[in-house]
Parts: structure tokens; sequence; C-alpha cells
């Protein structure tokens, strides 16, 4: 009996997933729209909201749909393209994608570095640092969280600088630094409070975490970027052509 059941529900929540895929991929749900509540959802398909949440979950890990804290669930855009390796900003990597960019700067501070700072620093000692953080809109949409972690001493003056621009050409521009090597861990995680709340999430959901420490061109370790992607505005692509 309880195999039969199981047999049932997943069925069930097959012809779900399938009938709502069919819907986005036919264009009858279009990027950006919002989908009918999950009440609506198991009303129309005369089922459990469990199983309504299970089918939409199961959308959003494939990337069609996201979710938004107390607002729903939305048809997801194309993903961005994001190649690591290349040196590309972040407004010229989205407007080469025909996407619209926009950098805001949430909170800058100044403190000793510790903890996962301190390791990705590859600190051993009292070490001041400076951290900043910036949201990042694709289509006016909130997508990525970014904390800076700078090792102070290297960047005198540099929070009295436009923090909403490219960091990577404030180094040159400034300090005449300039990346000469890169390292990256890609960690698919749970947001942490101040990350989900600053892309509209609950506390917990998942994110895609890139983490990215950077040598200037005398091999001096300077900086390290924690970015916090939504998994479903990106596609990570490594091509070694920069």
């Amino acid at each position: 009996m309880t195999a039969v059941g199981t047999n049932q529900s997943g069925t069930q929540l097959g012809r779900i997933r399938t009938r709502l895929r069919e819907q986005i991929d036919s264009g009858v749900m279009t990027e950006g729209q919002k989908l009918p509540s999950e009440r609506e959802l198991s009303e129309l398909f005369s089922t459990t909201r469990i199983t309504i949440k299970d089918a939409l979950v199961s959308l959003e890990t494939e990337g069609l749909i996201y979710r938004e804290e107390r607002r729903g669930w939305y048809v997801s855009p194309q993903r961005i393209c994001y190649n690591p390796l290349s040196r590309s900003h972040f407004h010229q990597m989205i407007r080469e994608q025909d996407r619209i960019a926009e950098t805001k700067l949430v909170n800058v501070r100044s403190e000793m570095a510790v903890g996962e700072y301190a390791k990705a620093l590859e600190i051993e000692q009292i070490t001041a640092i400076h951290i900043i953080e910036r949201l990042r809109y694709i289509d006016g949409r909130p997508v990525l969280f970014v904390e800076n972690v700078l090792k102070a001493q290297l960047f005198e003056g540099i929070l009295s600088e436009n923090l909403t621009m490219s960091l990577t050409g404030i180094y040159q521009d400034k300090f005449g630094y300039q990346t000469q090597r890169s390292r990256f861990d890609v960690i698919p995680t749970s947001a942490p409070a101040h990350v989900a709340k600053a892309l509209n999430l609950a506390q917990g959901q998942p994110v895609l975490k890139i983490c990215r420490v950077n040598y200037k061109q005398d091999g001096e370790l300077m900086d390290c970027e924690f970015e916090y992607w939504r998994p479903d505005a990106v596609m990570i692509r490594i091509d070694s052509v920069k």
C-alpha cells in the first residue's frame, strides 16, 4: 500500500512539474511573470500545497523559476554566463550580454581580520582589513551580493573613492595594482541572514558562493571577494580565452 501511494504521489508531482514547465517553455508564462499562489496552484491541480511546494522547489533547482521572500514565485530570466577567468568587470560582462547592470553600495567597515576573512587572505597576525559590501542587479533584480575584503595597508584612502565602480579599475588607476593571478572556490551553500535579506530570499535558501582570492603583479595576495549569487541567475562557463 505504501509503495502504491508513493508512486501515485510521484506521478502527480511529475505531472505538475511538466505542466508548469510547458507553460514556461511555450511562452504562456514569460520572464519575470508571477506565478499563481501556492494555494491557487493547489486548487488548480487538485492537490496539497505540500505537493505544489515540492514541484516549485524542483523547478527552482532547474533555474526555471525563483522565489522572493513574502512575494511569491516568478519565471526566471535567462541566466547570465559568467567566466571567472575573464578580466571583464561586472558591468562590462552584463552589458556584453545585452542586459542592464546596476551596483549599490550596502555597507563599508574596517576591522581586524578573523575567521573566514583571515583564512582567505592567509593572515596569521593582527591585520586591519576593509570590507566593502555591494548589491548588484541585473535588469532591476538583485541577484548578487558581494563582499570585497581588502588588506587595509595596501589600499590607503580607497574608502573615499566611488565604490560602486569597478574596484579592479580603482586598484589600477589609484594604486598601480594589476591582478596577476586569481584562485576560485565555488561552493553551493545556504544564504546567511544578511545575504538573504539583500537578495529577497528566505534565510537558508540555496545560493552559489564564489570565493575569489586575488594576487597583484608582484605575487602578493591583496584582496578576496565573496560572491553570493541567486543560483537561477548565473551559469558558470570556464573559458581560458581572456
